[in-house]
């Protein structure tokens, strides 16, 4: 059985079906040392006591998913959104200061797709911009990074209007890079042309703010959000991709997020333990 590398955190998506409990106890019993964690099932506990349960586990906590969907027009809904924002900024410093020694306070962000009825993609993403405007003297103030994740552009009509990176870090260049930053995640950037030059450019920038590991695998699921695959198992060049990571400075924990029927369908010790083999062989010998 591999040991768990010192820097790979489970992201609790990973194995969705796992309570909180079971998710912290199934990833430190496998000699994890990290934890990304999911605003839903922090909630169903109440934060005070994930807080404390994430404490009592000994894990240090990688990031809390997910805020954003910040493309819809000025109204009521608008400002719930970024209501229920500032509420993810206030549970992602709670979480990080009961985490271990090395907590990341990063609160990763899906822009939004389209809002109905609406094909104005410039638009969409400058609403993205305002939001963040608005968001981050919050954030400043609870000690939060806030990371802006593209995510694959079969994606963009109604989840994320932004779709590389190099987009997430045109919007983030408005910000302190220790406010906002971007999440350079495999499954999502990997076919992306000039990846390679914009993960240099965010470690240049100082934002790269999370490192996500998953792999792509054709045919995708029925559900494409659904087609997430261990690492190693698909095409991704991981070898490329996190020594480019680790050459543009980024030193924190890196999270496998897997989001497939299959995986989730499976017991949740023995997905992360199927993550540690494969982070071990796909990854790890690449972050120097």
């Amino acid at each position: 059985m591999s040991a768990a590398d010192p820097r790979l955190s489970i992201n609790q998506a990973t194995i969705k079906y796992a309570d909180l409990a079971t998710a912290l106890k199934a990833t430190a019993d496998a000699g994890v040392q990290s934890i990304g964690l999911w605003r839903e099932p922090v909630n169903e506990v109440g934060l005070d006591t994930a807080a404390r349960m994430l404490a009592d586990s000994g894990l240090r906590f990688s990031s809390h998913c997910r805020g954003g969907f910040f493309t819809l027009p000025e109204g009521p809904e608008r400002v719930a959104a970024l209501d229920e924002n500032r509420r993810a900024i206030e549970e992602t410093a709670t979480l990080a200061a009961a985490g271990a020694p090395g907590s990341a306070a990063v609160l990763v962000l899906v822009a939004g797709g389209l809002p109905e009825g609406s094909r104005d993609l410039i638009g969409a993403r400058e609403r993205v911009r305002d939001a963040l405007g608005a968001l981050v003297p919050f954030a400043q103030e609870h000690g939060v990074t806030l990371a802006v994740e593209p995510l694959h552009p079969m994606y963009a009509s109604d989840r994320a209007v932004l779709s590389t990176l190099g987009q997430a870090l045109d919007i983030a260049s408005d910000f302190d890079p220790a406010v906002v930053g971007a999440v350079v995640d495999t499954f999502h950037i990997w076919w992306d042309p000039q990846v390679l030059e914009q993960i240099a450019r965010a470690g240049r920038e100082g934002r790269i703010a999370s490192y996500q590991v998953c792999d792509w695998k054709t045919p995708l699921a029925e559900d494409v959000l659904l087609s997430r695959h261990y690492p190693g198992d698909g095409v991704i060049d991981f070898a490329s991709l996190t020594r480019a990571v680790a050459d543009a400075g980024y030193t924190g924990d890196v999270e496998v997020e897997l989001f497939n029927a299959e995986i989730w369908a499976d017991a949740p010790d023995a997905v992360v333990a199927r993550t540690v083999a494969s982070f071990a062989d796909a990854v790890s010998p690449h972050l120097g």
